[in-house]
């Protein structure tokens, strides 16, 4: 009688660096969480009447469109996730057919709206400092650009990131699972930064 030995099951592991991503997001998690809590306790200390003349200040449907352009963003990003889950590097069919797009295009249009984000918060700035709402005027001041600054220092660290997957991706003599994983965490990071300004947004903006 022959006995033939069991194949072991094929054991699957997370990818490390997706989980590490994770894991780090978690803490950045914990460190908005701070910002909110300044910004609220802050808003508790000045009382209603000072926050209601500081916050008349906001262009609130210029944030809004600024808002609108970030988000959709995601969803570009993700466009691109779907050509890196797929193999697909670059366009294989006409610029104006998106269907056609691979993670190279999808990535650039993500940059290109992330920037113009970026462009629209320092152009709010300005506008505010010329009104009169600087960082050191007024304690409203103070929270509101903390905590979008940091905010805004995190979606330029996205962008870098998407500049280092696109020049990753254009060395690379063949798309692989490696640079698959990388654009995938990179999303991971990007969605993350859309959610907390989403909130962040809607306590500065809409919660006066």
């Amino acid at each position: 009688m022959t006995t033939v030995a069991a194949t072991p099951a094929k054991v699957t592991r997370p990818n490390i660096v997706a989980v590490g991503t994770i894991v780090w997001l978690s803490s950045e998690l914990m460190f908005f969480a701070a910002l909110f809590a300044m910004y609220f306790t802050t808003r508790a200390v000045q009382g209603p009447k000072v926050w209601l003349e500081s916050t008349g200040m906001l262009n609130v449907k210029f944030a809004a469109i600024n808002t609108t352009v970030l988000v959709l963003s995601s969803v570009t990003c993700q466009f691109g996730v779907f050509a890196a889950e797929r193999f697909q590097a670059r366009r294989s069919g006409p610029l104006w057919k998106f269907s056609k797009w691979g993670l190279r295009e999808w990535f650039a249009l993500t940059f290109l709206m992330g920037a113009f984000f970026i462009g629209g918060q320092v152009y709010e700035y300005a506008n505010l400092v010329h009104e009169g709402l600087s960082l050191s005027s007024r304690a409203y001041g103070s929270v509101f650009y903390i905590t979008t600054g940091f905010h805004g220092l995190h979606v330029t660290g996205g962008l870098i990131a998407f500049l280092m997957v696109m020049l990753r991706v254009f060395k690379a003599q063949k798309f692989g699972h490696s640079q698959a994983t990388t654009a995938i965490v990179v999303s991971y990071y990007w969605h993350f930064v859309d959610i907390v300004w989403i909130a962040l947004f809607s306590a500065i903006y809409l919660i006066k």
